[in-house]
């Protein structure tokens, strides 16, 4: 475990200060009440002196003490452990509240290079590890400190030798304890490390289990399944077999601690006069005493695992978020919708460069179309439109002015996207359209439905538009959740639009209509096209045919068709097939 790890875990958990003063007195009361029933129990003893000798009366009061002391210590207990719960739980809200919001700052590049299931395990699995940990730490730290502090006082106020005894043993616990669990720390933080990458091949197959039985691929996605979980169980056993090794050993070195104050109680006794009672006092102590030892060593499996945890969760929130905006940036106001891109520059990878001194003027109300082979630079125009990238070199203006100096809110809040990739949430359908838009009317909704073809298909449906969607519109065919993405687009009115294959999933019939409203609603508006469908282009103002991240060819489609370059070749490249 880091320093740093675990002095940031105790900065989350200071926050609750007066949580934890109010818990700290808690188990003074509870802790020190238990320390002294010992030695009132060794006083009970010392009232049977032997056979009718025995002092009924103050056996009697020494009874009653106990049972006020035992009542009111699990009282004092009870309220510590409830507020141990709610300053763990707390914690680890504020941890998930600062992950959650850390994360919705990052770039897509994060994104794009972490398992998905992964960052959703630092945000559930590992969290419930830290709330497990720190609830055990509390409840054991706290009343571990007092039951020592007191219980020594009380030992030596009864004899300096025999608490020596107990003393100078004590650093062995302490000796096993620390080199059993710096070697098993490493296997709970593989453990982790390997839970979050079976999440993320659960959560990728479950999202994508259609092409699983499309291909076959069950039989192997179960294989690759056994062979991640048989690692989590290798590391998670080695992890479990250290950490079990702990107690046994702490609590091996106590009971030799115990037989010694046994040995030389029995001795001082008959040398100087040692009460029963008291050695029957120092023999409790000696296992009170090591009680929060072996307390701490019973739990170091939650404890370790909370901190393999919070390196994890903490990485999260030291990742570099996006480019932070100067205190310069404005918003977007009266957006024409001019676009330049001037010798810009941008790559994924530095050593891959795929973007080099592209440079193009948008003017407004134009509708541009961008087409070109798979990983000609397309999609990644718009990204670094949109600003999910941040460009190397060169400007992107809008209207004149440096998107980098524009608020990214403001910016892409003049934007209306449609993708290949639909994404639709579990709520109605009213609720979906209208994400982007909250508060729109009910006739606003179904006006944007009606220009994205898709009302009728909704009014057919039992419920309407209050019609639920399961989970990522899994009730829905794919024309039917572009369809809907189209209708939220169309509903928030942007000025400017970015269709990346914003018809692939729909027929050809359906794809005319939408074509239709597309023209209608991008006149006055510029408007981004990418499409592998040439002929979904052919009215476009200009064309822009890329190539290995560089426009090779521009102008609308029947000067480029004239030219009988590469945009030639794309096109009629579409009609081999059919003609053959």
């Amino acid at each position: 475990m880091k320093k740093s790890t675990f002095s940031r875990l105790v900065k989350y958990i200071g926050k609750y200060k007066g949580y934890m003063l109010l818990s700290l007195i808690c188990a003074l009361i509870s802790n020190i009440l238990i320390a002294f029933m010992p030695l009132i129990v060794g006083r009970g003893i010392d009232n049977i002196i032997g056979k009718g000798r025995v002092d009924f009366t103050g056996l009697i009061k020494v009874i009653i003490i106990l049972a006020v002391i035992y009542i009111i210590s699990s009282v004092f207990t009870w309220i510590f452990t409830v507020i141990a719960n709610i300053i763990a739980y707390n914690t680890v809200k504020d941890l998930r509240n600062e992950a959650l919001q850390k994360i919705s700052t990052l770039p897509l590049k994060y994104f794009d290079e972490n398992p998905h299931g992964d960052i959703m395990s630092r945000l559930t699995n590992d969290m419930d590890a830290i709330s497990d940990g720190v609830f055990q730490g509390i409840t054991q730290f706290y009343p571990g400190i007092i039951t020592i502090i007191v219980s020594l006082v009380l030992m030596f106020s009864l004899s300096v030798k025999i608490t020596l005894i107990i003393v100078l043993m004590t650093p062995f616990c302490f000796f096993i304890a620390s080199f059993i669990t710096t070697r098993s720390n490493k296997m709970f933080k593989e453990q982790q490390k390997t839970l979050g990458e079976l999440n993320g091949y659960v959560e990728e197959i479950i999202g994508n289990e259609k092409v699983v039985k499309a291909f076959g691929y069950e039989k192997r996605s179960e294989e690759k399944f056994a062979e991640i979980n048989g690692r989590l169980y290798k590391c998670g056993q080695l992890a479990q077999f250290y950490s079990s090794l702990t107690n046994p050993s702490t609590r091996f070195v106590n009971n030799i601690t115990y037989i010694l104050v046994g040995v030389v109680g029995g001795i001082l006794s008959a040398i100087a006069g040692l009460s029963i009672g008291t050695i029957s006092s120092f023999l409790t102590y000696s296992t009170q005493f090591s009680q929060p030892i072996n307390n701490v060593t019973s739990v170091a499996t939650q404890l370790q695992a909370a901190f393999a945890s919070c390196e994890r969760v903490f990485a999260i929130l030291d990742e570099v978020p996006e480019k932070k905006e100067p205190d310069s940036a404005e918003n977007i106001k009266n957006c024409l919708g001019n676009i330049d891109f001037e010798q810009v520059s941008f790559a994924y990878n530095k050593k891959v460069p795929l973007i080099n001194n592209f440079s193009v003027n948008v003017k407004s109300g134009s509708t541009v179309a961008i087409v070109g082979p798979t990983g000609a630079g397309k999609t990644t125009m718009v990204n670094l439109l949109m600003r999910f990238y941040e460009i190397n070199a060169g400007k992107i203006l809008i209207d004149g002015k440096d998107i980098g100096n524009i608020k990214r809110d403001s910016l892409r809040s003049q934007f209306g996207m449609v993708l290949q990739d639909t994404w639709l949430f579990e709520g109605t359908i009213k609720e979906n359209i209208a994400y982007g838009k909250p508060k729109a009317t009910l006739d606003e909704i179904k006006n944007a439905a009606k220009a994205a073809y898709i009302h009728n298909f909704i009014k057919r449906l039992p419920d309407g538009y209050d019609t639920i969607i399961t989970e990522s519109g899994g009730n829905l065919s794919e024309g039917q959740k572009q369809l809907l993405t189209i209708a939220r687009v169309m509903l928030i009115d942007p000025p400017m639009l970015i269709l990346d294959e914003a018809t692939s999933s729909v027929d050809t019939r359906t794809e005319i209509k939408i074509q239709s409203a597309f023209l209608s609603m991008m006149k006055g508006r510029t408007s981004f096209v990418i499409a592998h469908r040439l002929s979904t282009i052919r009215d476009a103002d200009i064309i822009l045919v890329m190539r290995e991240g560089q426009i090779v060819e521009r102008g609308n489609h029947d000067e480029l068709i004239d030219k009988g370059g590469f945009y030639t070749e794309l096109y009629n490249s579409q009609f081999k097939n059919i003609a053959k």
